[in-house]
């Protein structure tokens, strides 16, 4: 069903249900079997790149599958030349024109890996003009088949667009051997839907900003069958990771087809960047998905907690430019102001005041049917040993707290981060 609804997609034959014609993507080909060892060269081929390809990868995934396409592409005859980083590789925009300086003498990029070599290459690839294609080595998230990637600049971790892949490439017997902390990390950032379509819904409701449910109804099959099989994700399951595979491509391709990663990114992705952008050397390594398993749950509390009061009212008024310039510091204060100052105006508007003390009774309404309640994501991370608690990721709750607190002042994007300090129920943000 799920295999059907990705080839119809690709093909141009889902129906928009936003509006008139059909949803299209840019993507030429997904590819998601048991095993692809083989034929990697051919796959290449298939979607269209005939001439000379860059590999860039990273020293654990070039072990995974990089050597392996490298060989399949050298005995075809096909020219070839790699990059492989330290597997510590962060996706910096000074290790993304690495990858853009490398690739100055091929016709297209191969992306070997996940996140962080998948954002990379989709940004050199757009920075450059030139077609990518990935193989993906772990189930670890939903950005392979997106039109945007995370990049750190000066300190700042952004959104920013990049090229979408010609073609997605996904092994699921390498996937089920990547390491289990990849996997949970991708159950993470795969369950955050319930909390992103609801915090998404919400600004649509109060403000008017835009909204779609395309990307919301492609998932709705495979996250249904994931959450019931989530715990064979542990055991290797093939199946399982079928699923979580398909929701994962989806989750991309909704982002794709809105044009943003608004779909897939909201509170629980505030909370989290927020963790990068200042987190202690101190702490351990944490992957981004095992970071969103944890703020997830905490947007989940929040939103149970919120949609659980009868009335509410705009009472606390917005941060200003001089207090997130005292907290931040003069140039990510700035930085972070012409962001945050776009949510002021809307907050401070006659008809969001009207919306929210007239018509909460029926957003909340609107809202709990869409909203999983944070028990049943709990039992999901669980059964698929992520994690749920900060202190799982060794991150001291003071750090998470402040966090949870300040997370809203770092973008545009209003959820219900805004929404508790905005209406009085900070102290909500404590709890949650």
């Amino acid at each position: 069903m799920t295999d059907n609804i990705l080839a119809q997609l690709i093909a141009g034959r889902v129906r928009n249900p936003d509006g008139a014609g059909n949803l299209t993507v840019p993507t030429r080909l997904v590819v998601v079997e048991p095993s692809l060892a083989g034929v990697e060269n051919e796959l290449i081929r298939r979607c269209g790149l005939t001439g000379s390809v860059l590999i860039v990868a990273d020293t654990s995934t070039w072990s995974a599958c990089g050597l392996r396409i490298h060989e399949s592409c050298r005995a075809a005859g096909r020219h070839i030349e790699k990059l492989v980083f330290p597997s510590d590789i962060r996706a910096t925009v000074e290790a993304a024109q690495q990858v853009q300086a490398a690739a100055g003498a091929v016709d297209a990029l191969i992306a070997v890996g996940s996140g962080t070599i998948n954002d990379l290459t989709k940004y050199a690839a757009f920075r450059s003009g030139k077609p990518y294609a990935v193989f993906a080595t772990a189930a670890s998230m939903n950005g392979y088949t997106s039109m945007n990637a995370s990049i750190t600049d000066h300190g700042h971790k952004r959104t920013v667009g990049a090229a979408a892949p010609i073609a997605a490439f996904f092994d699921l017997r390498v996937l089920t051997q990547a390491p289990a902390r990849l996997t949970r990390s991708g159950v993470g950032d795969s369950l955050c839907r319930s909390t992103v379509q609801t915090d998404w819904l919400l600004s649509h409701r109060l403000f008017g900003t835009a909204y779609r449910t395309a990307p919301f109804d492609l998932l709705r099959a495979d996250e249904d069958a994931l959450l019931e099989r989530v715990g064979e994700l542990r055991s290797g399951s093939i199946d399982a990771m079928r699923h979580l595979v398909h929701t994962l491509i989806l989750s991309g391709f909704g982002m794709t087809i809105c044009g943003g990663s608004y779909p897939a990114s909201q509170g629980e992705h505030l909370i989290s960047h927020f963790l990068e952008m200042f987190e202690d050397p101190s702490w351990p390594v944490a992957f981004h998905g095992e970071h969103i398993a944890v703020t997830l749950l905490t947007m989940a509390r929040l939103q149970a907690a919120m949609l659980n009061v009868d009335t509410l009212r705009f009472i606390a008024p917005p941060a200003t430019e001089a207090e997130l310039r005292q907290l931040f510091g003069d140039a990510l204060g700035a930085s972070f102001w012409r962001e945050y100052r776009l949510k002021t105006a809307m907050v401070n508007s006659a008809e969001a005041v009207r919306r929210i003390a007239e018509d909460w009774p029926e957003i909340k309404r609107e809202l709990l049917e869409i909203h999983r309640s944070p028990q049943l994501i709990e039992r999901a991370l669980l059964a698929a040993g992520a994690p749920t608690r900060a202190s799982d990721l060794g991150i001291p709750d003071p750090a998470y707290q402040n966090a949870v607190r300040r997370a809203r002042l770092i973008r545009d994007r209003y959820t219900f981060l805004d929404l508790a300090a905005d209406t009085g129920h900070a102290d909500l943000l404590e709890h949650a």
